[in-house]
């Protein structure tokens, strides 16, 4: 597929998603989940980017106040009004972010006095940290595309009361810890364990952030993210990444491709844990690829979850090309070249992963229409990785 005809389908999909949840026309009750608004974003981002059509700037924006007027506010079917930091009505309008956002799901979260169900917990409300993390992200690369700094100072808002509620020290003493998932307001663990790969997004994500608000958009020092970052950092040591599933290894390419954009960008080297998470990415992908998944039928599949895989694969290409210009960071961390070169061979699952949810006939199955939007957007961010990944 040539690029126009791969920006005319991207439109088309990005078109789909914005009518089917409310954001253009603009519904009285958008449809909101914050981790497909994030891809969104970024989509409608490098949409502009790409085509230098303003319509598609300004659909990013409208989603993002979207974002913050639904999912920074408590549901409609609980006796809670109001921004869910608490603030008044005219200063949440200042700080949307200040106190989290809502996942956006079907049920309302937990109450105290409810047993856990751990099926029942999927459709349950609450915060996600790994959620949060790619909502700071698409604010950062809002705010980079419009020089408007008030998106970077509500991302850095959010990473500050995100790390502060989900991050806690261990009865006994030791290194810190991580809940996985929180309730609304955040004040008490809805699922205590740890996310595999959150003390990583957190890193990744606070370093790009921190690397635009004193950098690129002159903030003042104490609104970057230092102590944080130090923190995440001590969170990750010992952290096992390895892991089969395609969302997962996806993410930590993304992870290995933002952290080179940053290095690249004249930011803090990070070699030794560049190293380790493409050695995660790569195990896992020989896994994955042994497993005979992608053999299956579309009704024994979720598509979004390998486009995260396919979206990752897609920055191969710019890390190749930024570590071949500093070949010294090969050497300093034993064949990083290597390794780079070893995950190249992955590279064509890209477009066998899209072809297959291409075709019309596996877009049918119940797999695909049970989650629609998240599919679209992410079909959309795999065929035109750049406005999320920022290359």
């Amino acid at each position: 597929m040539n690029r126009n005809a791969t920006t005319a389908l991207v439109r088309e999909l990005m078109q789909d998603f914005a009518g089917l949840t409310g954001l253009d026309p603009a519904g009285s009750c958008p449809k909101r989940y914050l981790w497909t608004d994030a891809f969104a974003v970024c989509n409608y981002l490098g949409l502009f980017e790409t085509t230098g059509d303003a319509t598609y700037r300004e659909l990013a924006l409208r989603l993002i106040d979207q974002v913050h007027h639904t999912l920074g506010r408590h549901r409609g079917d609980e006796a809670r009004t109001g921004w869910i930091s608490g603030l008044s009505l005219s200063e949440g309008e200042q700080h949307p972010t200040a106190g989290g956002l809502r996942i956006g799901k079907s049920l309302p979260e937990r109450g105290t006095d409810e047993p856990y169900d751990e099926q029942r917990e999927w459709d349950r409300d609450g915060q996600y940290y790994h959620y949060l993390t790619q909502w700071m992200h698409a604010l950062d690369r809002a705010g980079r595309v419009t020089g408007n700094p008030d998106y970077i100072r509500w991302a850095c808002e959010l990473a500050h009361t995100a790390h502060s509620r989900f991050t806690y020290p261990p009865p006994g003493g030791g290194q810190k810890r991580m809940y996985w998932k929180m309730s609304v307001d955040l004040t008490r663990p809805l699922v205590p364990s740890m996310g595999q790969h959150d003390p990583l997004d957190g890193f990744v994500t606070y370093s790009g952030l921190h690397l635009t608000a004193t950098k690129v958009s002159g903030l003042p020092v104490q609104t970057g993210l230092a102590h944080e970052i130090t923190d995440m950092a001590g969170i990750c040591r010992g952290v096992r990444m390895v892991t089969d599933d395609p969302l997962g290894i996806g993410g930590l390419l993304c992870d290995a491709t933002k952290l080179t954009l940053m290095m690249s960008g004249g930011g803090p080297t990070h070699a030794g844990l560049l190293k380790s998470t493409l050695d995660a990415a790569l195990t896992g992908l020989d896994a994955f690829t042994g497993s005979g998944s992608l053999e299956l039928p579309a009704r024994n599949r979720l598509a979004f979850r390998e486009f995260g895989l396919s979206i990752g694969l897609s920055g191969i290409g710019k890390m190749m090309e930024w570590i071949g210009k500093n070949p010294d960071l090969s050497v300093r961390t034993d064949s990083l070249d290597q390794l780079i070169r070893a995950l190249r061979e992955y590279m064509p699952l890209k477009e066998r992963i899209e072809g297959f949810w291409l075709e019309g006939k596996n877009r049918k199955a119940e797999t695909w229409a049970g989650h629609r939007e998240i599919n679209t957007v992410m079909l959309a961010t795999s065929l035109a990785p750049d406005g999320y990944l920022g290359i």
